[in-house]
């Protein structure tokens, strides 16, 4: 696997295969970067790289959008399959196939450099000097609360005893010159480390890493246990530990060729209202609320500073590659270790975070002797029982007949195999661990982070003797392998192109 080290080095790998849209054109920072890099969404368009942003032209400053979306025709995972050390074409189920495989090797800790070697230690502005402001942070979407300089950063953050460092993405907005309101929920594993620097009565130290090399956000948003430090996963993942440096002010490692490190502390008590903010389910909000208050200690930066940044909303965009294809890998691993017959799993992007689909090998009730719904109990009892199922309220179980990042396809097997009486072809499992972002919660599921779950029943052995099980009836089913290779063979001689 080729590790990619660099924030810079991913953007040149990402330009050699036409992913990069270089704008030298004047760009505003208010609106108008955030719905160029909507709409590069909406297109599967190149990864645009802003150069010329208003009002910071003398700086160097540089905004990179949609840094970990679809692409085009070809390469359609290219960002994610480059950020994880695949080749540019991979298929989305190689690249959940080697972050699972990754979960089952030792961790490997990150390399400590000097400060002479680490590219974010360039320019380093502590006290009066610190002026959030002087970055060309962009005002993403209409309706925002304000400028989110942390859509695609790493978070990290240690437990007060030295035993887990966490490194996560949670969104902050620029509050002031100093300070950022911050989301920290406080299921998540950094509410968790928040809660019990405040059990200390001490405030949490913080360092925020925006710009780092591409496959930290990916392990920023996998949903590892409690007590796994992401890092040394990413090292296990490409063989060799990252490279950080010692922070400035605060007690804590950063990536040493991060492009922007803020550092400071997360206040006990102290709040500012943030938002709102569009979030991943795909709707506008409207809602603003008092939030964690972050106070900058020191900022250092690299020679004109590249800031990523994700203009979050409806499917596709990065919280649904980063968190689908993450978790889907978290998941197969868990089920692969419980012995249950799954072959693949995938969040179907489209869904937005909201659908999970799992493909069971074809043999799987012969080898069980499980029915669907027993089979579907034990998905539960691993899927439902924390973290990885938190954005999993939907599961769809198929064979594996099923291409299930073909959305298609995925669709055809519901639509036909998905009995629609309750009990048969829907099971259900209340009060379960929910995110709380979803539109259709109640307030009460919200405050709780509980909601009920469901699995879609789309197998067929069960309901079968063996050699009646339906066939799909596809170009390599439906026909003997003669005609299919003549067909291919002569298939521009037809006067297709």
């Amino acid at each position: 696997m080729k590790h990619i080290k660099s924030l810079r080095e991913f953007i040149d790998e990402l330009d050699a295969v036409g992913e990069i849209q270089r704008i030298d054109t004047e760009v505003d920072w208010n609106l108008e970067i955030g719905a160029i890099i909507r709409r590069s969404y909406d297109l599967r368009a190149p990864a645009p790289l802003f150069t010329n942003i208003t009002g910071y032209q003398s700086t160097g400053f540089r905004v990179l959008g949609a840094p970990g979306s679809l692409s085009g025709p070809g390469h359609r995972f290219a960002r994610l399959a480059l950020a994880v050390g695949l080749p540019v074409d991979a298929t989305g189920q190689q690249i959940v196939q080697a972050l699972a495989d990754a979960r089952s090797r030792p961790g490997i800790a990150p390399v400590e450099v000097s400060a002479a070697d680490a590219p974010c230690k360039q320019n380093i502005v502590t006290g009066e000097d610190i002026d959030l402001w002087a970055f060309p942070t962009p005002l993403l979407h209409g309706n925002d609360g304000g400028r989110y300089i942390q859509t695609y950063g790493m978070n990290i953050v240690r437990s007060p005893d030295g035993s887990w460092t966490n490194w996560s993405i949670n969104r902050m907005m620029v509050a002031g010159k100093n300070t950022l309101a911050c989301l920290i929920p406080a299921p998540q594993h950094l509410g968790i480390i928040r809660s019990q620097w405040t059990e200390l009565g001490e405030p949490m130290p913080i360092a925020l890493a925006i710009g780092v090399e591409p496959g930290l956000p990916l392990v920023g948003g996998m949903p590892l246990p409690e007590g796994a430090d992401e890092s040394h996963y990413l090292g296990a993942l490409f063989g060799e530990g990252i490279e950080v440096v010692r922070a400035e002010t605060v007690d804590l490692l950063v990536p040493a060729t991060a492009e922007i490190v803020i550092e400071g502390h997360i206040s006990i008590d102290q709040t500012v209202m943030e938002g709102p903010f569009n979030e991943f389910p795909g709707y506008n909000s409207i809602e603003s609320s008092p939030k964690q208050l972050f106070t900058v200690s020191a900022i250092t930066y690299r020679d004109s500073a590249i800031m990523p940044a994700v203009a979050a909303g409806p499917p596709v965009e990065e919280d649904h590659t980063i968190i689908g294809s993450t978790s889907a890998a978290e998941i197969l691993h868990l089920l692969g270790q419980a012995g249950l017959p799954v072959s693949s799993a995938w969040y179907n992007f489209e869904a937005a975070v909201h659908w999970l689909v799992l493909a069971v090998h074809e043999d799987w009730h012969a080898t069980t002797g499980l029915s669907a719904h027993k089979l579907a109990d034990r998905v539960a009892e691993m899927v439902f029982a924390g973290k990885p199922g938190v954005n999993a309220p939907k599961i769809m179980l198929v064979e594996d007949d099923i291409d299930i990042t073909d959305l298609e396809q995925v669709m055809w097997a519901f639509a036909t195999r998905c009995h629609p009486d309750v009990d048969r072809g829907a099971f259900h499992y209340p009060n379960k661990v929910s995110d709380h972002l979803a539109v259709y919660l109640s307030p009460q599921e919200q405050h709780t982070f509980l909601a009920g779950k469901v699995i879609y029943n789309c197998l067929l052995a069960d309901l079968y003797p063996e050699q009646r099980v339906p066939v799909k009836g596809s170009f390599e089913n439906g026909w003997p392998r003669e005609v299919r290779e003549k067909v291919l063979a002569d298939w521009h001689n037809y006067g297709y192109r």
